[in-house]
């Protein structure tokens, strides 16, 4: 039978398919719908620090600073007794999960402060999270900052969590680098368990009619798959942290290819948001169906077969084929060229 456990971060998963951060995670019926559909993991919706920080201010503006025109009871402004607030909801969502759930639960956090990724992070170790998955999504938009002080960011920000919890961390990171194996042995050593590849930066739109700018949000194409592939399968046997590849992933072609790179997990969330958690279970078919038919006994042997180490032809990973791949575009039928 064809054993499809993997390992990440430590946790020992059922197989390598877990759904990354999105909304599906906010209903407990959705995802106790993709464990019944074989995800081995979970990974939670993000806990925003700068939703917490709006949060506090409209607290402040609308309960401790207005004006109810009796002096007596000037100081007295409740919180409602029924309201929740943002940060309580997201922790008692995960310890929900935990309680519903037989598969892990990692823990997203998106900080923007020292002090808030080291507070939330303690109260989602607290709340039962099985790992913490840290997205640092930051622009680098200064032109007084450099590369080394953006890496630095990283860090300092990784080595407080590190002294601060005991969970595994995975940083998902951006592919802006200007030297990702460096960064990824720098993440190593400063303490992270795994990495996730990649970090997708949503682009702000320009609206012609208000001449404004506007946010919008789209999801995952599966070309851009093939970049998490390739670093994957470049990093893989130089770390030794956990690799998990994110951004792109919509089959079962994808997923074997992330794997055959060295991806110790595939996350999936596109796809599911598109076709429901039913697809899990259709892509773990038809990868158990490509390993038999290939003759592979267990993900653990595939994994890493096809990286640059292990590669009939390592060079493919790199520049050295950029001129074939270039040469190798036909123009259309009826194109002058």
């Amino acid at each position: 039978m064809t054993d499809l456990t993997t390992a990440y971060m430590g946790l020992n998963l059922e197989n390598p398919l877990v759904p990354s951060a999105s909304p599906l995670s906010k209903n407990i019926d959705t995802s106790m719908q993709l464990e019944d559909a074989g995800a081995s993991a979970l990974v939670m919706y993000s806990l925003f620090e700068e939703m917490i920080d709006a949060e506090d201010q409209r607290l402040e503006r609308f309960f401790h600073q207005q004006s109810i025109g009796h002096g007596e009871a000037e100081s007295f402004h409740p919180v409602p007794p029924t309201y929740t607030r943002y940060q309580d909801n997201y922790l008692e969502q995960l310890t929900r999960l935990k309680d519903r759930l037989n598969i892990p639960v990692v823990a997203s956090l998106n900080g923007i402060s020292n002090e808030g990724w080291i507070q939330y992070a303690k109260e989602l170790q607290q709340a039962g999270a099985d790992a913490l998955e840290m997205n640092v999504y930051y622009i680098a938009a200064s032109p007084y900052e450099t590369g080394v002080e953006v890496e630095n960011r990283y860090i300092e920000i990784l080595q407080i969590l590190r002294e601060s919890i005991k969970l595994p961390i995975t940083m998902k990171i951006s592919s802006n680098f200007s030297s990702i194996m460096h960064m990824a042995k720098k993440l190593e050593a400063a303490g992270a368990n795994g990495l996730a590849l990649f970090n997708r930066f949503y682009q702000p739109d320009i609206d012609l009619d208000t001449l404004r700018v506007k946010s919008k949000l789209a999801l995952s194409s599966p070309s851009e798959s093939l970049l998490r592939i390739r670093w994957t399968a470049l990093l893989y046997g130089h770390i030794n942290m956990s690799l998990a590849v994110t951004g792109g992933f919509h089959d079962s072609e994808s997923a074997i290819k992330a794997i055959l790179a060295g991806a110790d997990v595939v996350h999936l969330c596109s796809e599911l948001l598109d076709h429901g958690p039913e697809r899990i279970t259709a892509i773990l078919a038809e990868l158990e169906a490509w390993m038999e038919l290939k003759e592979y006994e267990s993900v653990r042997q595939m994994k890493g077969s096809i990286s640059q180490r292990h590669a009939v032809d390592p060079a493919a990973y790199e520049r050295s084929n950029y001129i074939d791949v270039i040469d190798s575009y036909t123009t259309p039928k009826g194109v002058m060229r």
